[in-house]
């Protein structure tokens, strides 16, 4: 029996108990219940039946309640402008100012804003701080250097704009008749929280390659920034020896350094579990039940439809992103990215002198040799090959225990 039945039976017995003592104010005193309320169930029950003596919700927010916008908005500064402030101290400091709002008031404007708790308050502080390039007081730099000593005892990543770190791991969608086992390649920019994500019917080192090779750098480079260290578990995929291992191999030829979770520790790559667990409930435990999949390609379309849907319309709830969709957040923070490039800031305009800003000739020792043939640099083979037929190829190395 749940609680909404128990709730029922208990007003439904105030009524036929009333009316068996035949006295409203004695059948009150015996059940607990003040006599207005007696007639208040009493009117639902004739208009409704029991159906309408359910518990009535009172989630339903009431505009008019709420506090003026100016205060609202003077709440919501002082938790970005103190965030180790609690409700009791910011009521005290708006009074100063001649805004009066109670202790509990402060607290329901901040859980409307996502704000009722000193990470969260913390987490709006350092996204204000990476987007806009605030500058901050003494009391928020205290607050902020707090909360890394307590991130670095707890272990968690630290990332600093798009392309500092990705995140990437193998999830094992399921067999489907016809088409065999399917295994998704997923890789998150652990900044703005974006998603790539691309199926296989095998897991080795050769996919794990190909998917950064086709979905994951070229993002980058259309947007004009690079990918400097990705983040993986220890599978045999992502792990071996750099001559003999394909994804190894790519990373190496990409200038990506390349971090491994603690071994048995599957929680240090998190943000791509849960991810998982979100792509398993909003799309693949609907698809599978509308559709029948005949080819990997028919669920790859439908899956790159959901993909955009959660990267530019699905609002994101994660660090960084306080309430943004991925790709705006991705967006709004790329010239955080832009700025660590260093090499980029003594490039001189003239587009035929492509060297650095500072015109130094390298000593014969180490001067560059070119091809025998005399062919330009620019005119070598790019690194981004094609995989898609890689593995015909008899040169290309064979993954070992793949």
């Amino acid at each position: 029996m749940t609680t909404e039945v128990k709730l029922i039976k208990s007003k439904l017995g105030l009524l036929n108990l009333a009316e068996k003592l035949d006295n409203v104010s004695e059948a009150c005193k015996i059940m607990g219940y003040s006599r207005d309320t007696f007639y208040r169930l009493q009117d639902l029950f004739d208009e409704g039946g029991e159906l309408a003596l359910k518990e009535i919700s009172r989630k339903k927010p009431i505009p008019l309640n709420r506090v003026e916008p100016y205060i609202e908005e003077a709440v919501v500064k002082m938790a970005t402008d103190n965030p180790a402030f609690g409700q009791f101290r910011v009521a005290n400091e708006l009074r100063k100012q001649a805004i009066i709002i109670s202790p509990g008031g402060v607290r329901c404007v901040w859980k409307r804003h996502d704000l009722e708790t000193f990470k969260k308050r913390l987490k709006a502080l350092e996204t204000m701080v990476a987007q806009d390039g605030l500058i901050l007081t003494e009391a928020q730099v205290t607050a902020l250097e707090r909360k890394k000593e307590e991130d670095q005892a707890k272990g968690e990543i630290e990332t600093f704009h798009p392309g500092y770190l990705g995140a990437q791991d193998t999830y094992y969608v399921g067999m489907i008749k016809g088409v065999g086992k399917i295994y998704q390649q997923t890789y998150i920019d652990t900044y703005s929280k974006t998603a790539e994500v691309k199926l296989y019917d095998r897991k080795n080192a050769l996919v794990a390659a190909d998917m950064l090779n086709d979905r994951v750098i070229p993002f980058y480079e259309e947007h004009d920034i690079p990918l400097v260290r990705i983040l993986t578990d220890r599978g045999t995929e992502y792990c071996g020896i750099r001559e003999n291992h394909e994804y190894q191999l790519y990373l190496t030829l990409e200038d990506i350094d390349h971090t491994r979770t603690k071994a048995r520790h599957p929680q240090t790559n998190g943000i791509c579990e849960r991810f998982h667990k979100t792509i398993q409930d909003e799309f693949y435990a609907t698809a599978f039940r509308k559709k029948i999949y005949t080819s990997l390609e028919q669920l790859q379309a439908d899956l790159d439809l959901w993909l955009h849907y959660y990267n530019c319309e699905r609002p994101h709830s994660g660090r960084y992103c306080y309430g943004k969709t991925p790709m705006q957040t991705f967006l709004d923070s790329i010239h955080l990215a832009k700025e660590k490039q260093l090499d980029r800031l003594y490039q001189t305009p003239n587009p035929e002198n492509r060297s650095s800003g500072v015109n130094i000739t390298p000593p014969a020792s180490e001067a560059i040799a070119r091809p025998e043939d005399g062919s330009a640099i620019s005119d070598r083979p790019s690194v981004h090959f094609s995989l898609a037929n890689a593995e015909e190829d008899g040169n290309f190395v064979t993954p070992v225990n793949g």
